[in-house]
């Protein structure tokens, strides 16, 4: 066995589905236990994605793809660097996880309403810079050391 095949790559979870299903609570706190890196996927789109938002366009696919390549550089990063990461980011169409899907990348559909994700009750801990920050948790390669801890449980 080499040094290599003792260390696990760390994921990159997509925590996806529909606006208001708590993708950003969900991701914040799980960005806050885990200490991983954290980016809100909709603070990707250029500027002219925002603004037919707020203007109450649709966007199309078309309008998307810039979206998606800054997503998918952002995972591509965490993936060649070896760091965990969690992004939100709807990816509710099989073409934009295809275009999203790397090794290493874990999606996770959130399926609840809003009000169910709100009974669970999940609050940060006290004091957590997760949730409203631009960068919650510092990511750190996998070490060997950690790997073999973590199979000794």
């Amino acid at each position: 066995m080499t040094a290599t095949d003792s260390v696990r790559q760390p994921p990159v979870l997509v925590i996806m589905g529909v606006s208001g299903s708590g993708k950003s609570t969900v991701a914040g706190i799980l960005a806050d236990q885990l200490g991983w890196d954290l980016a809100e996927g909709d603070e990707l789109h250029p500027a002219a994605n925002v603004a037919k938002v707020h203007a109450g366009i649709p966007l199309t696919d078309d309008d998307r793809r810039p979206w998606l390549e800054s997503v998918s550089c952002w995972i591509t990063e965490h993936t060649r660097a070896g760091l965990p990461g969690i992004i939100t980011c709807s990816a509710l169409k099989r073409i934009y996880r295809d275009r999203l899907r790397v090794d290493n990348v874990v999606f996770v559909q959130l399926a609840a309403t809003k009000d169910t994700i709100g009974r669970l009750g999940l609050r940060a801990e006290a004091g957590s810079p997760t949730l409203g920050s631009a960068q919650p948790g510092p990511s750190a390669a996998p070490s060997s050391d950690s790997s073999q801890a973590g199979e000794q449980r």
